[in-house]
């Protein structure tokens, strides 16, 4: 069962076979997670009953940390808790990478 902090966290590291470390916002890695679902054929078993590809990526932010894309390709992702300070880093860091 997950800790109950977890829903306070905002932000999430992501990790990508070969790329650096990302941190976004819950709505960004919603949209990440979101995306990586629509590259699949089909959905794990479990999020199957899933209504749609939101709802789907919801439950996975919820019950789990990490999605197998393929054999040997998996993404991961991890709540975590920045300073205020930090937030202002992070965007300008992101625009870096964008």
């Amino acid at each position: 069962m997950s800790n109950p902090l977890i829903y306070e966290c905002d932000d999430y590291v992501v990790l990508e076979p070969g790329k650096p470390e990302r941190f976004l916002t819950s709505e960004e890695t919603l949209k990440w997670l979101e995306t990586w679902l629509k590259k699949l054929s089909n959905l794990p078993q479990d999020l199957q009953d899933q209504p749609s590809t939101k709802d789907a990526a919801n439950r996975l932010i919820d019950t789990a940390c990490d999605l197998e894309i393929q054999p040997g390709f998996t993404v991961q992702w991890f709540a975590v808790r920045l300073n205020p300070s930090d937030h202002e880093l992070l965007q300008a860091n992101q625009q870096e990478f964008s």
